[in-house]
């Protein structure tokens, strides 16, 4: 986890992201090789828009709920290309799906 405004991480593995965006994820990244993995849509629209974002890795569940935030809601300035790198189906019927981003 990774958040602006908490000072309490009761979760293992979480830190402050205090300063310039783009230089806390970096040296973040940085030190973390095996990856970031992050959950906020609003968070992953900032960080795409900043291109530090290298994978993606979403967990399709077979329902459709008509309605709710969307993982881009205030969009991006340009289309994305992801390459898969896996799909994995689950016995609850979700699909783990990797994918890197395209350069």
């Amino acid at each position: 986890m990774a958040s602006s405004t908490r000072t309490d991480f009761p979760w293992t593995n979480s830190c402050l992201i205090a300063g310039d965006l783009r230089t806390a994820v970096q040296r973040l990244k940085d030190a973390t090789p095996a990856g970031v993995l992050l959950g906020s849509g609003k968070l992953a629209t900032e960080l795409d828009r900043l291109d530090l974002i290298d994978e993606y890795r979403f967990l399709i569940h077979p329902r459709i709920a008509g309605h709710g935030p969307t993982l881009y809601q205030s969009g991006l300035p340009g289309t994305r290309r992801l390459e898969l790198i896996s799909a994995t189906p689950l016995r609850c019927g979700a699909v783990a799906m990797h994918y890197r981003r395209e350069r």
